[in-house]
């Protein structure tokens, strides 16, 4: 079958880290970047449209960008404001901005004491969002106040990702270098006993319901199905994209006081060649998801293959250095949009 080729929006001399689809237009995505592939310099958010080219073919254009002092890590739109979105940036800032407002962001946070790699709007409690960073922090904020209102210190170490359940309201996800998956409770704050190495008094880590040890190695990426309360999908250093069955987890007031070890992996997708940096549930199917890797694809599976078939179901290769984020539409099913280190944003139909 032929497919016609992707729209193609190309950044020269910012690579990309992630793009969010807005959830209130269904041909705005945003464009985190960053200089020298984040190393060192600043970054770049995009405002891209996705509109009718040439010929009636779907074509990218930027419709305007903002600087950054520092490389941006990830971007989420708000849920409340349909011009508003959050970055996440190297420098431990988070910074606010609204497209009809030009160049400077309309509200700044620098809590984090390390880089800001994730951030995510919550579509339920839909005036906050979380932000996770090397510092092994998950904080919880709002627009309006000009300090965080809770931190978990989630991890001993980088917490790549953290992202608010899509059904349960005050329920997190983080993964992080130390291979573990974990599910909070935001509305049980208490903290686990720290290690021999650790101390109690400066980071005493926050008592998590549920700790998946999900990885032998760093765990890049997570995300909760749309669908399937307490199913979520882990990935990372390890090549293999995981299906995680948590509904064994315990909620509310005492989840902290009776943390709990578990986790049953109902299946592993494997394929690609490098480690996997991306993963993301289809928002119109329970059974197919999307992942980006630094083999340089982007690739499609299902959960739920016919007898006899392939989890796999379509490998988009067109990239010619990693692919850092992917992400669905979230109005058109079957769109999906992929960056990466080559500087190139494509969106393309599966």
């Amino acid at each position: 079958m032929n497919r016609p080729p992707p729209a193609v929006l190309q950044t020269p001399g910012f690579p990309h880290y992630n793009l969010a689809w807005s959830p209130f237009h269904s041909n705005r995505l945003a464009l985190a970047s960053s200089a020298n592939y984040g190393l060192v310099g600043n970054g770049r958010l995009h405002i891209v449209s996705l509109g009718p080219g040439p010929g009636g073919v779907p074509a990218l254009s930027i419709d305007k960008f903002y600087e950054t002092q520092d490389g941006l890590y990830d971007v989420a739109w708000s849920e409340v404001h349909e011009n508003q979105l959050v970055s996440a940036s190297g420098d431990g800032s988070l910074k606010l901005w609204d497209v009809m407002i030009n160049d400077l962001p309309i509200r700044s946070w620098h809590e984090h004491t390390r880089e800001v790699f994730s951030v995510d709007w919550s579509n339920i409690h839909k005036d906050q969002f979380i932000s996770s960073s090397w510092d092994g922090t998950v904080k919880l904020w709002t627009p309006d106040r000009p300090r965080s209102i809770t931190t978990i210190q989630a991890h001993p170490s980088c917490v790549y990702q953290a992202l608010f359940s899509p059904h349960q309201p005050d329920v997190i996800a983080t993964c992080s270098t130390d291979g573990t998956l974990k599910i909070f409770d935001l509305r049980a704050p208490a903290y686990t006993p720290s290690g021999p190495t650790g101390n109690n008094f400066t980071a005493p880590l926050t008592a998590a319901a549920l700790t998946v040890p999900a990885s032998g190695t760093e765990v890049l990426s997570l995300d909760w199905n749309k669908y399937r309360p307490f199913v979520l999908a882990s990935a990372g250093v390890d090549k293999a994209i995981k299906i995680w069955d948590c509904r064994m987890v315990q909620l509310g007031p005492e989840a902290a006081q009776n943390p709990a070890v578990g986790g049953v992996c109902e299946s592993q997708l494997l394929g690609h060649e490098l480690a996997v940096r991306k993963v993301q549930w289809s928002p119109h199917r329970a059974d197919m998801l999307a992942s980006a890797s630094y083999d340089m694809t982007c690739r499609v599976w299902t959960t739920t293959p016919p007898p006899g078939g392939k989890h796999l179901m379509y490998i988009h290769d067109p990239h010619t250095e990693f692919v850092i984020g992917c992400g669905w539409s979230l109005y058109e099913e079957g769109v999906l949009a992929s960056c990466s280190w080559d500087c190139r944003l494509n969106v393309f139909r599966v």
